[in-house]
């Protein structure tokens, strides 16, 4: 009898510290929807255990009148920063309005019929992660018009690290809309409820925004995405590394496009050090990675210790500050399209790279701004 007490007391304690997802909240969201027009954005993360939202909507007769996709498109497959064209879902027969081709903000014809639209994407806490620009668009059309925007809510992989240089305006862009860090510790309802409160839609509107929240879950929990969010983030540590790696897409340095290790090294023909080597091919969802073909020399990372990076509550400049040093022309490792300063948020970062300052001293600059960030984001936060 004791026996079976522990058991269902070690039971009861697992099952109540599992994270429920946004999503898995149906009695929560469903009556919201019954009897309404739904668009959905939705992509390959918008799952509820094994069954697509999109699926489960259709089976509880929500009238879904079409599906918008992001960066990737609806499945996930598509190469960064290539456009993904309209199409039909062909399990659902439900048309597939590309917000990543012809235009990312939905226009009116796009939502002429709608009464919501309803947000399910899987983000990574990084600011440059362009579904957080998709969401933007999504309140700022509804705001428009008058339609109901509900975010199924989900976790945050690095939530426990606010860190990096916070963006300016002036630098604004598709992979950067608002003020804010590189990491920014939010959940993806949480940042929602930001850009709302803090006026950062056009001309300052704001959307009828409704958050179905998260159970079980704080910034400091640890949670394993169980889909790759994109189809170059294929596991936790490239998710970890992703924030410090992903601004070598600025650079001459392939950040593991290409390999079985994206984002879990660096490296490019003219990097002088020869002790790891790699050669990225055309692969799905990189069909045309840089240096393709050649054989580049650099860093593999893919031994490093989440475990520790989550520790540090810090995104690293040392691989950045690294490449750079060890570069055979260093007049040719930053991009001549200023993507460096878009990913950045500025173009002092760059500045200071190429002055040699350290990670200590560029950190340093930092500070102020992250500091009134913090300020901000504490108004927004849902979990603690």
């Amino acid at each position: 009898m004791k026996l079976l007490l522990l058991l269902f007391i070690f039971t009861s304690f697992l099952f109540a510290s599992t994270i429920k997802v946004g999503a898995e909240d149906m009695p929560h969201y469903l009556p919201l929807l019954k009897g309404k027009r739904v668009a959905v954005v939705v992509n390959q993360s918008s799952v509820v255990n094994d069954t697509h939202l999109v699926d489960l909507l259709l089976e509880h007769k929500i009238m879904i009148k079409r599906i918008f996709a992001p960066e990737h498109g609806f499945r996930g497959q598509a190469d960064a920063g290539e456009h993904v064209v309209d199409g039909v879902d062909a399990k659902s027969g439900l048309p597939i309005v590309s917000l990543y081709g012809k235009h990312k903000k939905p226009n009116k014809d796009d939502v002429r019929d709608l009464d919501v639209i309803l947000f399910d994407i899987q983000d990574v806490g990084v600011r440059f992660y362009t579904y957080l620009s998709t969401l933007h668009y999504i309140m700022e059309v509804a705001a428009e018009n008058d339609i109901k925007v509900i975010v199924l809510d989900r976790p945050n992989p690095n939530a426990n690290r606010i860190d990096g240089p916070v963006m300016q305006k002036k630098f604004y862009s598709f992979v950067g809309l608002h003020p804010v860090p590189i990491l920014y510790g939010m959940s993806i309802g949480e940042y929602a409820k930001m850009i709302n409160g803090e006026g950062w839609l056009k001309g300052t509107i704001k959307a009828d925004l409704h958050v179905v929240k998260l159970q079980n879950y704080t910034h400091d929990t640890v949670y394993h995405l169980p889909i790759k969010p994109s189809p170059n983030l294929p596991n936790d540590l490239a998710i970890a590394l992703y924030p410090s790696l992903a601004l070598f897409e600025g650079t001459v340095i392939s950040a593991g496009r290409g390999t079985t290790k994206q984002f879990q090294l660096y490296g490019a023909p003219g990097y002088k050090m020869h002790t790891f080597s790699f050669v990225p091919v055309s692969r799905i969802g990189a069909k045309h990675p840089k240096h393709k073909g050649q054989r580049c020399y650099g860093v593999d990372l893919s031994k490093r210790s989440i475990k520790a990076i989550r520790a540090s509550k810090q995104m690293s400049l040392h691989y950045i500050l690294d490449a750079y040093n060890n570069y055979s022309v260093k007049e040719k490792f930053f991009l001549d399209n200023g993507f460096i300063d878009r990913l950045a948020g500025n173009d002092t970062l760059r500045k200071q790279i190429i002055a040699g300052k350290s990670e200590k001293d560029i950190r340093e600059t930092w500070q102020k701004d992250l500091k009134q960030f913090k300020k901000i984001r504490k108004k927004y936060l849902l979990y603690p």
